[in-house]
């Protein structure tokens, strides 16, 4: 008898065992299901407080926050000045890319001009009876936007830096038929039109064309710096070089060269001259 009973047990001992494992299952998937609901139907409605046993799945979240692009921040800074931001390809916006430094400089009392070229002298002087205007010191008759003339005369008692001409008003500020002068000296009606077609650059950092000098605007003097010294005086008081090659022309645009490079502008060194460009393309 006591021989039958051990056997007994056993049995008993597995079918119990068995028992509990496919309980243990069944109860496992039915929480499973459970969870598996109770996640989709978060994800699905927008009820506030939803809360599910169960982690919701790891979906791809949106990018935010990604940084903007050296011409994004540069367009963003002009923007503020240039109410219209011209369509890439036109004359307009290889102006914008050439000469358009300027359009950063927010200084308080700098009148920036409201658009990228005048038609002839009497626009021009529209323009400018709106400035107001300061002496370089110990020039005869150079005359830039106060902002620029007063950090242009404190580098200058920093440090000698002379003006290309040695003396006088063809650097500074120039009149539209300044202007017109210096591009026939240089170029003609046929390079203009090329210029206009998008066929020829170079020539503008050479002279600017009709209507569209940095210097019609009270912000560009052309200069004789011939030293390291003499610009780093010049970028400490917000002048730069911004236009390729025009080697004697500076630019004051009232920032400091890091201001630059969160505005965007590209830091190009050629023949050893570091200029600071625009980043469009």
């Amino acid at each position: 008898m006591k021989r039958l009973i051990k056997p007994a047990k056993f049995i008993l001992t597995a079918i119990f065992i068995c028992l509990a494992l496919v309980a243990s299952n069944s109860l496992q998937r039915h929480q499973t299901v459970n969870n598996l609901q109770s996640t989709n139907q978060c994800l699905v409605t927008t009820v506030s407080g939803c809360s599910a046993n169960a982690q919701e799945p790891n979906l791809p979240q949106p990018v935010t926050n990604e940084p903007l692009s050296p011409q994004e921040n540069f367009v963003a800074a002009i923007m503020q000045s240039l109410k219209v931001m011209p369509a890439p390809g036109t004359y307009e916006y290889t102006l914008l890319r050439s000469y358009g430094a300027a359009f950063i400089n927010s200084t308080s009392n700098v009148k920036l001009p409201p658009k990228l070229m005048f038609d002839n002298e009497a626009d021009t002087q529209e323009y400018q009876s709106q400035l107001t205007l300061e002496r370089i010191v110990n020039t005869k008759d150079c005359y830039l936007q106060k902002s620029a003339a007063n950090a242009l005369n404190k580098a200058r008692l920093q440090f000698n830096i002379p003006l290309k001409s040695g003396y006088g008003a063809s650097d500074c500020l120039r009149s539209y038929a300044t202007n017109l002068r210096f591009w026939h000296k240089y170029a003609n009606n046929k390079t203009l039109e090329k210029v206009k077609e998008g066929k020829e650059t170079a020539i503008l950092g050479v002279v600017a064309p009709p209507g569209t000098s940095q210097h019609l605007w009270g912000l560009a003097i052309d200069l004789g710096v011939s030293n390291a010294k003499q610009r780093q005086i010049l970028n400490q008081n917000g002048w730069f070089q911004t236009v390729v090659k025009d080697v004697p022309h500076w630019t004051y645009l009232g920032v400091s060269a890091e201001d630059l490079s969160k505005l965007g502008f590209k830091n190009q060194v050629i023949q050893g001259i570091t200029y600071w460009l625009t980043p469009l393309s």
